[in-house]
């Protein structure tokens, strides 16, 4: 049966509205934003006891600072994940290695990302540096899924979901090196995309690996959203090899040639919840005029151990490099076991680096040449539903955890190699009523037609939501006068 979810959707200054919509009610002056402040800091109070989803928090700060009204996201409450640097906090990647220092200055995204002049809550929380799929430390409370909190909120961006999910934020910072926007987008019903590789400022750490595969994003409730945070986050740092993104603001009226990818790399099947809700979508597109073609794994069955011996690399440098390169105390054996474990993956075929480094370039190029054969990819986010808290824990077994993710996460990664964008779309509920996610995929630079198209499944399929998902768990009740409103501005 469906579980009661956990939510803060109620009739304060923060409503039901996306971020877009609070913009249009802030500029109109039926709100202020000391108001949506304030709701968002008690929406927050309200649930993170909970979701354990905000690390550190900076409400005073955001209460006395002064707010550029002419930005675009000006007085819209957010979060900042807690791997990037913010000054006055501590930057803790989700570890219990790392007694983090608190940052003294920005970090180069950071400024990027605050130059739209929202108003940040604090950050929230990941799984150890990012490397498992769900939110969960090995010591300490889990981050679980707003829509029915027996489950994960996925990861690494977990935290982030949680509290776009149940309403505390309409728009989360999150990023991603091998679905960790799309695969919590995926677990709590949001809109994360993944741009191409070099649309935003890269991170330090991002710039040092041998293939950068993490992008900077944001998590949302709408596909507008989304289209808009990319389209200013260019008036800060324009990119100088791709084509300024537009503002995207409706369906393209083309029709695409779309594959249709029901089975991932690593031989293991979908799981048949997740299957009927992609085939679904499929269709829907299909009577929306689209062409589609169904189609095979793009590369060859080598990059899921390959992008495995990569996600070991990052461990090992952790590991070994930690502590000269984190801000902080670092002890590399209170690493958790799932770090430690991949560490020794790695390490055991360290001599092989150059190879698979090779192979998993050329698998991007064969990736991007599927797009030679087709506009846009259809596929899964996630080869099976949501998981439930405790299937992928970091402290189990390191064989039997691994072979729970690579049967879990299958279909997100290779965007991250090919440096190309990768859109994740609410797509259904499953019986137990969690969210599963569909995802766009398309070549290099070609976030427009991506947004284009998920602009018109929105419209075709509108997005489920969480507070018509039964009675919160803890929140006032609604009226249906702002239901209907937030029904139309969505």
């Amino acid at each position: 049966m469906p579980h009661t979810p956990l939510h803060t959707f109620q009739d304060d200054a923060l409503g039901y509205d996306d971020a877009m919509g609070l913009r249009a009610r802030l500029e109109r002056g039926e709100i202020a934003q000391r108001d949506v402040l304030e709701a968002a800091i008690s929406r927050c109070e309200q649930v993170n006891p909970v979701l354990h989803a905000l690390v550190s928090e900076r409400f005073e700060a955001a209460r006395n600072e002064e707010v550029p009204r002419n930005r675009a996201f000006a007085g819209i409450p957010t979060v900042i994940k807690d791997n990037i640097p913010f000054a006055g906090l501590p930057t803790g990647f989700g570890s219990a290695a790392l007694r983090a220092h608190i940052a003294n200055r920005h970090g180069n995204y950071t400024r990027q990302f605050l130059n739209l002049g929202m108003s940040v809550l604090g950050k929230s929380s990941l799984p150890e540096f990012g490397f498992n799929a769900t939110t969960e430390p090995a010591l300490g409370e889990a981050t679980p899924n707003p829509w029915h909190t027996a489950y994960s909120a996925g990861a690494s961006s977990g935290g982030s979901a949680a509290l776009v999910a149940a309403g505390v934020v309409p728009i989360a910072h999150g990023n991603d090196g091998g679905g960790s926007i799309r695969i919590p987008a995926a677990c709590c019903g949001l809109v994360g995309l993944k741009p191409s590789r070099g649309r935003h400022v890269n991170t330090p750490a991002a710039r040092s690996l041998p293939i950068n595969i993490v992008s900077e994003g944001v998590l949302t409730r709408s596909v507008r959203d989304t289209a808009a945070f990319h389209f200013e986050m260019q008036k800060y740092n324009r990119p100088s090899r791709l084509a300024a993104l537009p503002h995207i603001r409706e369906p393209g009226k083309t029709r695409l040639r779309i594959g249709l990818l029901l089975d991932s790399a690593t031989g293991h099947a979908t799981d048949l919840a997740t299957r009927n809700v992609v085939e679904s979508v499929a269709t829907q597109l299909l009577e929306l005029g689209h062409e589609i073609v169904p189609i095979g794994f793009p590369v060859d069955a080598a990059f899921a151990e390959d992008f495995s011996r990569y996600w070991g690399m990052m461990a090992f440098m952790v590991k070994h490099t930690g502590r000269a390169s984190l801000p902080g105390k670092f002890t590399p054996r209170h690493l958790d076991p799932l770090s430690q474990g991949l560490a020794r993956y790695y390490a055991r075929q360290a001599h092989r680096t150059p190879f698979f480094l090779r192979r998993l370039r050329r698998h991007g190029q064969q990736y991007r040449s599927a797009f030679n054969q087709v506009d846009a990819i259809l596929s899964p986010v996630l080869a099976q539903q949501p998981a439930p808290l405790g299937h992928l824990h970091p402290a189990q077994n390191f064989d039997a955890l691994f072979d729970r993710l690579m049967r879990y996460v299958g279909f997100t990664p290779m965007a991250n190699v090919a440096g190309t964008p990768a859109l994740s779309l609410p797509g259904g509920l499953s019986k137990e009523g969690l969210p599963i996610g569909i995802q766009l995929s398309a070549d290099w630079g070609d976030e427009k037609l991506l947004l284009e198209l998920g602009y018109e499944l929105e419209a075709a399929r509108p997005f489920p939501k969480i507070w018509q998902s039964g009675q919160p768990q803890s929140a006032t009740k609604k009226n249906s006068r702002q239901r209907s409103a937030a029904n139309q501005e969505a």
